[in-house]
């Protein structure tokens, strides 16, 4: 899968950040996601390259950014006002480049949920939605609802775009919690899959495949949540 052609973007934070964003246009998008990236590997990662590309091909344009962590290349994630800041800053930047198009917010992982934290705390302008491409449920290992608390005060649809075999989502947590949500909340589940949606050969699947019918969910999604 080749990635759209990305144009190269600046945005200023606030606490005297800046930060760089890629922005992938389709030729007639019907929505753009604020793209965030995971905790480990920044927007210029082949897999986060790939959903841009991905999500092109299905008319939807996106603006992936970096964190000012990684920005700086650092391994240790912002803290949480900081990490919101560049939330804000992403979807405000967003609304500029598509003034009059519905916008989708979230990402993979640690982006995801410092997009809808952010968005539980204040509503993000514009954003008719949160895509998480992966919820961290909880850290490996260590199973817990907690870090779905905020999660009740996203007022807006949530989709959940999660693997069977996600060591961050045990789905005997993660189904109560998306029942709980209630008609807010899409929980779309990936079979065989990781937490980064890997499959291994054994499952009969293979990345692209997964990788096709995410996106392909992602896409129906939007279409409900926009018309």
């Amino acid at each position: 899968m080749m990635e759209k052609a990305a144009e190269l973007l600046r945005i200023e934070v606030g606490f005297s950040e800046v930060v760089s964003a890629l922005l992938v246009q389709p030729p007639q998008p019907r929505a753009c996601y604020v793209f965030a990236h995971g905790a480990g590997a920044g927007m210029t990662h082949a897999s986060m390259e790939a959903i841009a590309a991905g999500l092109a091909e299905r008319g939807i344009a996106s603006l992936r950014y970096q964190f000012p962590y990684m920005e700086k290349g650092s391994k240790r994630p912002d803290p949480p006002a900081l990490a919101h800041a560049a939330v804000r800053a992403a979807v405000t930047e967003a609304a500029r480049c598509y003034p009059a198009m519905p916008l989708i917010a979230g990402g993979k992982s640690f982006g995801g949920r410092m997009t809808s934290q952010a968005q539980a705390s204040v509503a993000l302008p514009g954003v008719r939605g949160i895509a998480f491409l992966g919820f961290p449920l909880h850290p490996a290992g260590k199973p817990s609802s907690d870090r779905a608390k905020h999660l009740a005060e996203v007022k807006i649809p949530m989709l959940f775009l999660q693997g069977t075999r996600d060591a961050l989502a045990e789905l005997s947590l993660l189904k109560p919690v998306v029942k709980a949500l209630g008609s807010r909340a899409t929980l779309h589940l990936l079979e065989a899959a990781d937490h980064s949606f890997h499959v291994l050969k054994s499952s009969g699947r293979n990345d692209r495949v997964v990788l096709d019918e995410a996106l392909d969910a992602f896409a129906a999604w939007v279409e409900t949540i926009i018309s």
